[in-house]
């Protein structure tokens, strides 16, 4: 008996529209990671990009649970010397909602070139309006 591996030429990728609406970030997060990884799929591999697309509809109507709205911030640093910014929670959800979505999902995708292309793969949106319309099929989760 032989183990069968799916190829990258067998790889089929769906579109998968998720409504963000009244759901806790983290929880979220996790289900968008592993359809982007494509653990989902029967034939996982973890060297293999085989993931599907997902677009992240109403990002600005996400929630977070206990206190983390007022205390959770989000930091950065340029690199110069005083370069270091925090920006809070409720600063972020009003000004790049989508921002917020797409740095808890890169969290928890490989932190390498494979990461890296399946981050592409997702499309965040502030509200329910997104240009991918003609690519859906039905498959919505």
């Amino acid at each position: 008996m032989s183990t069968s591996s799916v190829s990258a030429k067998q790889i089929i990728r769906k579109w998968y529209v998720i409504d963000a609406k009244e759901k806790i970030l983290g929880r979220l997060a996790t289900d968008v990671a592993k359809i982007l990884m494509g653990k989902n799929k029967i034939q996982y591999v973890p060297y293999l990009d085989q993931g599907d697309y997902v677009v992240v509809t109403n990002a600005s109507k996400i929630k977070l649970t206990g206190k983390k709205v007022s205390q959770k911030k989000y930091a950065s640093h340029s690199g110069y010397p005083g370069g270091y910014k925090e920006v809070p929670f409720k600063k972020a959800i009003r000004e790049k909602p989508s921002k917020i979505i797409e740095h808890a999902v890169k969290g928890m995708l490989p932190k390498n070139k494979l990461g890296r292309q399946m981050i592409k793969k997702l499309k965040v949106f502030a509200d329910m309006n997104h240009p991918y319309e003609s690519k859906l099929k039905g498959e919505v989760k």
